[in-house]
């Protein structure tokens, strides 16, 4: 069944595109990628051009070799762009392999072993930096059912925070905390922000508040501070959004250098590869909570994959707090109800795309290039609001 064309469409919001690939094939069968990618929408366009010779006139089942194909043939070593781009054609070509055999992916896949997933709140905090008011709007989240909210608290902190930024933002989680209590978990967002001892220190002044993880401590690269970290705290260190393939991951599985893996099958070539990662991190007693800034596609995509982890912990989730207009790209939208992502069912994906909205939802454009609004969260200290209005 060969890949014959391909289409493209954007979404803007205030801070992130989401990009969509349609592929089509030979039988007029069509399914759907989606990705976020930050700074490089253009980019990624750009290069679906450069290397349509990779999925054109290619066997839409062939996901090994479209892997090969983007990443070996081409020599270069894949980064960011390139594992963006093979993630939007993967993941539909599997929407299509879904509707041709008129099964749910996970179905193909190994079928699932969890009947839901639990999930958390992401984006919920687009408020001033003020302890009553972080924790109003953390209330929000408890009442809607969630069972665990996500956050940075740190402004536009690197490296080290100053002592006023320091006490605000530990007041900033005790106030979350205040709120959550025992029922509701809090995880603390570092964005790789800090040096090891800035992210120990912080560490032990909230281990009281027994947080399910902190997220990054230090730079994602840098794998000797995370071990300082980890060697220093009793929280678990959860890690790998910006790990882009299995090779990035095999000196922090084999070093057991975190407690929880965070792969974005948006940026690491897509579904298999990130399902093969995860699976990885089992042999080593290592949970996944995927990495998920993303819409109906790649939150449907994920939960396909998840549903069939033995080691799934929790799914991250933007869409009920910031730019819930995005639930419109395609139906029926995976809603978390009293706490959980449902399992999806229907061919593929088992959504279908709202084409109307995809073609009037396009973000602005200056000088012909598409605008990436961005957080810059180590400039912005109020980054947080997202630009929400």
């Amino acid at each position: 069944m060969k890949i014959v064309n391909y289409s493209t469409y954007v979404v803007g919001t205030p801070w992130r595109n989401l990009t969509y690939v349609v592929l089509e094939t030979e039988d007029g069968l069509r399914g759907v990628g989606e990705a976020r990618v930050l700074g490089k929408t253009h980019t990624v366009l750009e290069f679906l051009k450069d290397c349509k010779r990779h999925f054109i006139g290619h066997d839409v089942y062939d996901i090994e070799a479209l892997y090969r194909r983007f990443t070996l043939l081409d020599f270069g070593s894949a980064g960011e762009v390139v594992m963006t781009g093979l993630a939007l054609v993967e993941m539909a070509c599997w929407d299509i392999i879904g509707k041709k055999a008129n099964l749910p992916v996970y179905k193909m896949m190994g079928g699932k072993v969890h009947d839901k997933i639990p999930a958390y709140a992401n984006g919920w905090y687009t408020c001033e930096r003020k302890p009553e008011e972080f924790a109003k709007a953390a209330q929000v989240v408890v009442d809607r059912g969630y069972r665990g909210l996500k956050f940075d608290p740190f402004g536009n902190g690197d490296l080290e925070l100053t002592r006023e930024e320091y006490y605000k933002s530990i007041d900033l989680i005790e106030a979350v905390h205040s709120v959550t209590g025992r029922n509701v978990q809090i995880f603390v967002e570092m964005h790789g922000r800090f040096a090891p001892h800035q992210a120990v220190e912080i560490a032990k002044d909230i281990e009281k508040f027994h947080p399910g993880w902190i997220e990054e401590p230090c730079r994602p690269e840098d794998l000797g501070a995370l071990k300082y970290v980890m060697d220093h705290t009793t929280i678990p260190i959860a890690t790998g959004e910006r790990l882009y393939h299995a090779q990035q991951y095999r000196d922090l599985l084999s070093n057991r250098l975190t407690h929880i893996i965070q792969p974005d099958l948006n940026q690491c070539g897509g579904l298999l590869e990130t399902k093969k990662i995860c699976s990885t991190a089992e042999t080593f007693s290592i949970m996944a909570a995927p990495h998920n800034v993303g819409g109906v596609i790649t939150t449907v995509a994920t939960l396909h994959m998840m549903v069939g982890l033995r080691n799934a912990k929790i799914l991250e989730h933007f869409n009920d707090f910031v730019d819930s207009q995005i639930k419109q790209v395609a139906s029926p939208y995976p809603e978390v109800v009293d706490g959980y992502f449902q399992v999806p069912e229907g061919p593929g994906w088992g959504v279908e795309l709202n084409y109307d909205f995809l073609e009037n939802a396009a973000p602005a454009t200056e000088d012909g290039i598409i605008r990436d609004p961005g957080l810059n969260m180590f400039e912005k200290s109020e980054w947080n609001k997202r630009s929400q209005s």
